[in-house]
């Protein structure tokens, strides 16, 4: 997608058009772009939420899904018990 498609379907999400917020945020969790789904997780997209703590949760963004949970998102408190629960334990170091 050039840049005035992708202009064009900001513009477009920006004035609430469900299709263009779910068209970018497929296109900004295929790219691994955190920005793009913060803006549009603003915009109230729940989906870019989901993208966001799963793409936090496979890098290992404890800080991200940290700020996630804060704001109330279950799926972020669960990923980050995940990571816990990968972490090795202390006492086996």
């Amino acid at each position: 997608m050039d840049d005035p498609d992708l202009a064009r379907l900001r513009a477009a999400a920006d004035g609430g058009d469900q299709d263009a917020i779910s068209q970018l945020v497929e296109l900004a969790g295929e790219r691994g772009d955190l920005g793009e789904l913060l803006r549009l997780a603003e915009l109230g997209s729940g989906d870019a939420v989901d993208v966001l703590v799963e793409l936090a949760g496979e890098r290992g963004d404890r800080e991200e899904l940290r700020r996630l949970a804060a704001a109330g998102h279950h799926d972020a408190v669960d990923a980050l018990a995940d990571l816990d629960d990968l972490a090795p334990d202390e006492g086996d170091r």
